[in-house]
C-alpha cells in the first residue's frame, strides 16, 4: 500500500466514523415538544437563524475573495522576483 492509498483509507474511515456518530446522535437531538438545546423553537429564533444564514452567504464570499486577492498578489510578487533572478 502506498502513501496515497493509505491516506485515502484513513480519510474515508474518519469520514465514515463521523457520519456514523452523527447518525447515532440524531435521536438525542430530537427533543420533545419543540424544546431542544437552544430552548423552545419560536418564529423569532427561526427568523434570526435565517438572518444568520443570509449574513453568512454575504460575508463568506467577501472574505474568501479578499484572501484570494491577497494570495494572487503574493504569487505575482514571487513571480516578479524569480524573473529578476533569472534575467539579471
Amino acid at each position: 500500500m502506498n502513501g496515497r492509498s493509505s491516506l485515502l483509507l484513513r480519510l474515508s474511515a474518519a469520514i465514515g466514523s463521523i457520519l456514523l456518530l452523527a447518525l447515532c446522535s440524531a435521536p438525542a437531538a430530537l427533543a420533545a415538544d419543540g424544546v431542544g438545546l437552544g430552548g423552545r423553537t419560536t418564529d423569532k429564533s427561526i427568523t434570526f437563524f435565517c438572518f444568520g444564514v443570509i449574513a453568512l452567504f454575504i460575508v463568506l464570499p467577501i472574505v474568501l475573495s479578499l484572501i484570494q486577492a491577497r494570495l494572487e498578489g503574493r504569487k505575482e510578487r514571487m513571480r516578479e522576483q524569480l524573473e529578476r533572478v533569472r534575467h539579471p
